[in-house]
């Protein structure tokens, strides 16, 4: 049987930065919902067979017609209502998962992930069970009183992104643990797959465009990713 790779999009955020009365992955780029620009990436890729989309209970309608629907997205096998935090419409999503080997986890307020990206990280997770998708930073440290303490080595530091990609197993494995306890400081997928099984995670490299719209400027700075 052929590898089946799953992508869950999640867009069930509220948005509360941008300050708009819809949500950051409705709002328009182009002429296009945020949203629509990741799902055309999964959709266009053959390296992925299927899309769960993770939204909000009243926004499922909206989902199914105005953008699975209306662009033909035939890769998006659900719609599914997510839950109260992150992780919890994380969940909803692996428990939507079927006969899937890799899992993509991927922000769906990240317009400009590429087929690259995808490439680059189902590579490397094929060689490690679990892979963050990033870019290494340029940080400083500093100490108590505002001054700069340490420059860290570039290669070290690194801004994640999304997708975070898994072997279903292990994802499933380590959400079904951690549902167990206190998930109050989980940020991520990856602190998930790290704090329950102990596998380590690799990091494959993103794009500095694949940036995140969280905020009314993230918007113009979309707009002009897109005029080039």
């Amino acid at each position: 049987m052929s590898e089946r790779n799953t992508a869950i999009v999640l867009a069930a955020g509220q948005g509360k930065r941008m300050h708009s009365k819809v949500q950051k992955q409705f709002l328009e780029i182009q002429g296009y919902p945020v949203l629509y620009y990741s799902l055309r990436c999964f959709q266009e890729s053959p390296l992925i067979q299927d899309i769960i989309l993770v939204t909000g209970e009243e926004s499922i309608s909206y989902c199914k017609e105005e953008i699975v629907q209306k662009y033909g997205f035939t890769k998006v096998s659900a719609v599914i209502p997510g839950g109260k935090e992150r992780y919890d419409s994380v969940y909803a999503g692996l428990c939507e998962c079927r006969d899937c080997e890799y899992v993509l986890i991927h922000d769906g307020a990240r317009p400009f992930v590429t087929e690259e990206i995808l490439k680059r990280g189902l590579q490397k997770v094929k060689e490690t069970g679990a892979c963050v998708i990033g870019m290494p930073s340029k940080v400083k440290l500093s100490d108590e009183e505002g001054y700069v303490k340490e420059t860290p080595n570039r290669k070290c530091v690194w801004t994640i992104q999304t997708p975070q990609i898994f072997s279903y197993s292990l994802i499933r494995e380590a959400h079904d643990s951690i549902r167990q306890k206190d998930m109050s400081k989980i940020t991520d997928d990856a602190m998930v797959v790290e704090q329950e099984t102990g596998a380590k995670v690799a990091l494959a490299e993103g794009s500095y465009q694949n940036i995140k719209i969280t905020t009314p400027e993230d918007l113009d700075i979309a707009e002009a990713f897109l005029k080039h």
